[in-house]
């Protein structure tokens, strides 16, 4: 097993003396990558228990597919909004202070959702929730790339990213649990749902407010050496990228930087691409309780336990992706090849009439999914560096979480009017095809010789 932040000797490129390379990086991971990834895992899980919450939510107030899915896509709108200025102001205030900020507000804002009574309520708390939580994905990649050299990025993103499925593995384990608190001290069981899996965000902000360094000059956990070598190694990652054409903007105003990364057509490309391939997964996630429960007949726990299980093997998938494209210096073919395969999964799942068929299609299609993200969230990172990485890294969220809305929108849609599932997860094929076009395309303009 590879630790977090570790690499293995044959892959130490970072420094002369790859002992010091070695401890240095150990060391970060352990410190940084479990924190932020238990703080993601509460983020995620906190956006998307609308999902499970809605077996009972919305037949208790009387919400059809499309309240609920406008309802479950108006988090990204606020969130997109937000985006930019939030990493914006982490650099003003630092990581420490503004992701603190970042998960208290997240977390009283997601235990408010137990007071929605009406469609409106709804809408407002999930715009709200949206506003509150943006900036601390992106604002965590950015962070991530101050402590982490180019050669083993999309492992330490990877290994941050593993709560992403994670969060769906604890979600599917605990939500038919707390669902069934139903009627306990006069509540639903989705209102237990919202306020328990709440209540960690505001304990860990308070975690975070004492444990996390801004940067590696202020971590006193770390040697002086080891903090030499570290600053030394992200230097010659900077100075490599602006040889290469690409943006740094550690000595230009904010607005230089804003407008100069703005104009770079690449950023502009991988927003496309994750807008395409996070709204289509988007799309599906909101709805994969559901689909699954009217596919097989079975109880929310053993759907819960299904999405566990597809959860733990996206989660694997993630580590071994990372970890070999980062080895082999390739991030481009597993993203374009595990875009094609998503595709095939989804329209696969469309056009089958065997209900396990279509379980072991959308499964491989979320495994598809997760694997791929390692190496497509840190592609940017391959020609943006400082400031034009929190501001670029932003921006290609910002699309992202655009895709958000427009995902569990099209599928409420496609269940109340345009045939049902069955035409929504088939339909998510072709975005998915288009998807990897996209990153074709960025590889063709140069994203970075490393990819």
């Amino acid at each position: 097993m590879v630790l977090p932040g570790v690499t293995d000797s044959a892959e130490l490129h970072l420094a002369s003396d790859s002992s010091l390379g070695q401890r240095t990086l150990r060391k970060a991971g352990w410190r940084l990558i479990p924190l932020l990834s238990v703080c993601y895992m509460v983020a995620f899980m906190d956006r998307a228990n609308i999902s499970f919450a809605a077996l009972q939510m919305n037949r208790d107030l009387h919400f059809n597919a499309g309240i609920y899915g406008f309802g479950a896509g108006v988090f990204f709108l606020s969130y997109a909004m937000c985006e930019l200025p939030s990493n914006l102001l982490l650099l003003k205030f630092g990581a420490r202070r503004w992701i603190a900020r970042i998960m208290l507000t997240w977390g009283v804002l997601a235990a408010a959702m137990m007071f929605v009574r009406s469609p409106l309520s709804f809408y407002a708390l999930r715009f709200l929730l949206g506003m509150a939580e943006a900036g601390f994905f992106p604002g965590v990649l950015y962070y991530l790339s101050l402590w982490f050299p180019q050669e083993m990025r999309s492992r330490a993103i990877g290994r941050f990213y593993i709560a992403f499925p994670l969060s769906n593995v604890l979600m599917g384990l605990i939500a038919g649990s707390l669902l069934s608190l139903n009627g306990r001290l006069g509540l639903k069981g989705w209102q237990w749902l919202f306020l328990v899996e709440a209540l960690p965000a505001i304990v860990l902000s308070v975690v975070v407010w004492n444990m996390l360094p801004d940067g590696p000059a202020d971590a006193k956990w770390m040697e002086p050496e080891e903090r030499a070598w570290l600053l030394a190694r992200l230097r010659e990652d900077a100075a490599a990228i602006e040889r290469s054409g690409g943006k740094s903007g550690h000595h230009a105003g904010v607005l230089s930087v804003l407008l100069s990364v703005l104009k770079e057509p690449r950023v502009a490309l991988i927003g496309v691409y994750m807008f395409l391939s996070l709204g289509s997964y988007y799309a599906f996630s909101f709805s994969a309780p559901a689909i699954y429960q009217a596919a097989t007949g079975w109880s929310t726990n053993r759907v819960g336990a299904l999405i566990a299980g597809i959860a733990l093997a996206g989660a694997a998938g993630m580590l071994i992706v990372s970890w070999h494209s980062d080895r082999i210096r390739a991030k481009v073919p597993y993203i374009v090849g595990l875009s094609l395969l998503t595709a095939m999964s989804f329209a696969v799942s469309g056009m089958v009439r065997q209900p396990w068929v279509m379980i072991v299609a959308l499964g491989l299609a979320s495994v598809s999914y997760y694997a791929s993200q390692g190496p497509a969230l840190s592609l940017s990172t391959t020609f943006l560096d400082g400031p034009a990485a929190a501001v670029g890294i932003a921006a290609i969220n910002m699309l992202s979480i655009i895709g958000g809305f427009v995902g569990p929108n099209w599928m409420g849609w496609a269940i109340q009017h345009g045939g049902g599932t069955r035409v929504g997860t088939g339909m998510l094929s072709i975005a998915y095809l288009m998807a990897a076009l996209v990153i074709l395309i960025v590889s063709r303009k140069g994203a970075a010789a490393r990819c």
